[in-house]
């Protein structure tokens, strides 16, 4: 079959597909190719499989496509029963969880949060309402956009993550909309969110730290974990992330000769009718397979069979023992990504310090293959053009987008990226960095030159 054929025949089935689903029970509907295209907005018709053609990331489009198969076979996204929003576990067709889709308007503040935590907080207490330094019910924005900052960045911690629209009667909406839809062939209303993939046999980074801080680890672990930390700091920086703690990011330990956790299903082979088995880290361009949502709303990864094992063989002391066997790998995935790219830095009751910035960790110079590795690029002004721009057609997505406010959100960015320029160069630790006079990097609308303002207004409490 002969290219044009075959994307024919492929556009044949994918309509075919979309007309059956279209045409099938208005209780069950799923529609959600990615969003991130310019052009669109919150309102936007999804687009055809000709109009997404300039996609990248086949993968993450064949696991959204599975998820659409899986709802309009009947397995629809569960609700994540802890935190105080409306998020959901994917599904594919087997009941295996591939995702996690956070809906725009069942965010903490949002007009659909099917919890009532936010809502009682907003009602009684107003003077402890949200974040005065973030741009309310964007979450789904910054979680795609901290995916973007580390695709562009090649950091390779963050689980894929982009916007997308589903619909689902799992979801919660309005009676009026379940009237309508039962009664009437217009079907549920679809929901623009953030679709992250879920990441499989990671834990709590707490639960490995603590243990990290025990036993010895060969030197090329050591290393080897250094390094991704180095590039989890950089990416909170950048992005300065509000609500980074030690429960939301992951970590993935692979005792050494063990293999226990090298064979990872494919979330898209398990609902496919292949039915194959892919081994790799995973699903996710080689780093993490998936994301891990669930602890952004208090839930921890997937229990690990071998939880209660110890880690280590306690015999292996001294770095001689290791050489004669192979060395666990350590991986990290950088999860909840929702509260990130404020519009100032904080400055009113609380700093929303890095808690990683307490660690042993951060204490380190910042490595010469980190140094390397992402100086040149943010010394690059087209490169940081480029990422401005890209996040500008991310954001943009929303139907709230102002220009001024994006503006305000890039003058905070900037500044970070000056700030860890100059970090890197002097070989700075992690802990050195956040240490640094914060600022930010303003435009002059006449002569186009740029300022750094510094911020003068401190926060009361600067440990929380």
């Amino acid at each position: 079959m002969s290219g044009d054929e075959e994307r024919r025949s492929g556009d044949r089935r994918s309509s075919t597909f979309l007309d059956r689903f279209k045409r099938g029970s208005t209780d069950s509907t799923a529609q959600g190719p990615f969003l991130d295209q310019p052009g669109f907005s919150e309102k936007t018709p999804l687009l055809s499989d000709d109009e997404e053609s300039g996609a990248d990331d086949h993968h993450f489009r064949a696991v959204v496509r599975e998820a659409e198969m899986a709802m309009a076979a009947g397995v629809q996204p569960e609700r994540i029963v802890q935190g105080s929003s409306g998020s959901y576990f994917v599904k594919n067709r087997e009941g295996g969880i591939i995702g996690v889709f956070k809906p725009k308007n069942e965010e903490p503040y949002g007009h659909l949060n099917p919890k009532w935590g936010k809502w009682i907080q907003k009602t009684f207490c107003p003077c402890c309402f949200g974040r005065s330094c973030l741009i309310p019910n964007v979450g789904y924005l910054s979680e795609a956009g901290a995916s973007l900052v580390d695709s562009k960045l090649r950091l390779n911690v963050v689980p894929k993550t982009k916007v997308v629209k589903l619909a689902s009667p799992s979801f919660n909406y309005l009676a009026f909309h379940r009237a309508r839809a039962k009664h009437t062939k217009h079907g549920l209303p679809r929901k623009i969110g953030s679709f992250q993939l879920f990441v499989q046999g990671y834990k709590d980074a707490e639960f490995y730290l603590a243990q990290f801080d025990q036993l010895q680890l060969p030197p090329s672990t050591k290393k080897d974990f250094h390094q991704q930390f180095e590039r989890l700091v950089i990416l909170d920086y950048l992005c300065r992330n509000t609500d980074r703690g030690n429960d939301n990011w992951l970590i993935k330990y692979d005792a050494a000769g063990d293999g226990a956790d090298s064979d990872t299903e494919s979330a898209v082979s398990a609902g496919s009718s292949s039915r194959n088995k892919k081994k790799g880290k995973g699903v996710a361009g080689g780093a993490v397979s998936a994301t891990a949502a669930a602890a952004s709303n208090g839930v921890g990864a997937p229990k690990h069979p071998d939880e209660d094992k110890p880690l280590l063989n306690s015999s292996m002391t001294h770095a001689a023992d290791w050489s004669m066997v192979a060395n666990p790998t350590i991986s990290i995935a950088a999860i909840d990504n929702g509260l990130a790219f404020p519009k100032k830095h904080p400055d009113q009751w609380r700093a929303y310090p890095y808690q990683w910035a307490w660690l042993p960790q951060a204490k380190l110079p910042f490595s010469e293959e980190t140094v390397q590795h992402v100086l040149p690029l943010l010394q690059d002004e087209s490169f940081v053009d480029d990422l401005v721009d890209d996040l500008q057609t991310l954001f943009k997505l929303d139907s709230a987008f102002d220009r001024k406010t994006f503006a305000k959100q890039v003058a905070v960015m900037r500044g970070q990226i000056l700030n860890l320029v100059q970090a890197l160069k002097d070989r700075k630790s992690p802990i050195g960095l956040v240490q640094t006079a914060l600022f930010t990097v303003t435009k002059n609308k006449k002569d186009q030159s740029r300022k750094q303002v510094f911020d003068t207004k401190k926060p009361c409490f600067t440990w929380c």
